[in-house]
């Protein structure tokens, strides 16, 4: 079981990828696949940056105590 994906089992799933979707587009998935995963890690940059700051919200939305009509 250790040995799950060696030798001629993973030679065989690199020749079933290859007929399946041709040398010639196998670049483009690749480039695809790159883009995608670069794009995932500058979001993921972005969201752990965004973490650090904290906006404080209150229930008046912004309003300073004077724009608070009394009763």
């Amino acid at each position: 079981m250790a040995d799950l994906l060696g030798g001629w089992k993973l030679l065989i799933i690199v020749v079933i990828i290859l007929l399946l979707f041709g040398a010639t587009r196998l670049p483009a998935l690749a480039r695809a696949l790159g883009q995608s995963r670069n794009a995932f890690k500058s979001e993921m940059k972005k969201g752990e940056q965004g973490e650090g700051t904290t906006t404080s919200t209150d229930s008046t939305d912004g309003a300073s105590p004077d724009d608070i009509p009394k009763s």
